[in-house]
């Protein structure tokens, strides 16, 4: 089951996809506006339910994708946390992960343009897989962390590389707006039983760029939610976005994605 955030006629909404139609679920499970309030207000089965007595009404092409969850309280990303990705940049693994946050101002959507800013020539893409987060709660051990889980989604988390290496710390070169594309949707936790037998990859105009497993990330998704919320309680709707693989950091000017210039 994928759920979608989108807007039809200017309206923010949130369904069920099929990949052609949604069902529109917009105040109909418990008055949930968002699929951020469907999500704190623990109503997925009843979306499930009215989902298989209510056929899809709205054509996939009739709409513009929002972000997954366009309103997270956070979004938790992390860095290194792939080996070849470590050695191009040329650091070393850390004995703890290496945490940034970005806001969720810096977010647009599938299908949406990414948008370099005016004050760079280049913008590298970073092919992730986000986490969003179902249940809160703080000091979260390692054996539970899955169980507060309730989608996963794709996440391409590109970065202004210049502004990143400012100074030692990953933000600025992260939140330009615009920057962070999230989705197309969320597909739910129960119908991935095993995320580490997935891949994730970027392609570029056909090209494969970044190719990865699941499985090769050096900090373990249960172990990531587990270390964040000895800090920071986790929330129902958060985002966790789990690091790239190698092959997404460049020196040199790219063009890639500037349909937009903010």
């Amino acid at each position: 089951m994928k759920f979608v955030s989108f807007l039809q006629k200017g309206q923010p909404k949130f369904g069920v996809s099929d990949g052609k139609n949604i069902i529109d679920l917009t105040g109909k499970i418990k008055g949930a506006q968002t699929l951020k309030e469907l999500i704190i207000n623990k109503s997925i089965n009843e979306a499930k339910e009215f989902s298989k007595k209510n056929p899809g009404k709205i054509n996939v092409d009739e709409i513009d994708y929002l972000p997954v969850i366009p309103n997270p309280g956070k979004i938790v990303c992390v860095g290194l946390n792939y080996s070849e990705h470590v050695k191009e940049t040329g650091r070393t693994v850390e004995q703890n992960p290496v945490i940034f946050l970005r806001v969720p101002e810096s977010q647009t959507a599938h299908k949406q343009p990414i948008q370099r800013p005016q004050v760079s020539e280049s913008l590298d893409y970073e092919c992730e897989m986000a986490v969003i987060m179902g249940d809160g709660g703080k000091h979260i051990q390692s054996k539970d962390a899955m169980k507060h889980i309730i989608g996963y989604s794709c996440y391409n988390e590109c970065t202004v590389r210049e502004w990143q290496q400012h100074t030692r710390q990953f933000g600025m070169g992260k939140n330009f707006e615009r920057t962070g594309s999230f989705g197309p949707h969320m597909v739910l936790a129960e119908n991935i039983p095993d995320y580490t037998r997935l891949s994730i990859q970027t392609r570029l105009n056909g090209n494969v760029m970044q190719s990865a497993k699941l499985s090769q990330l050096i900090f373990d998704i249960p172990s990531l939610i587990s270390y964040v919320s000895k800090a920071i309680p986790w929330r129902a709707g958060d985002v966790l976005v789990t690091g790239t693989p190698g092959g997404g950091w460049f020196q040199e000017k790219t063009s890639y994605f500037h349909e937009g210039r903010g």
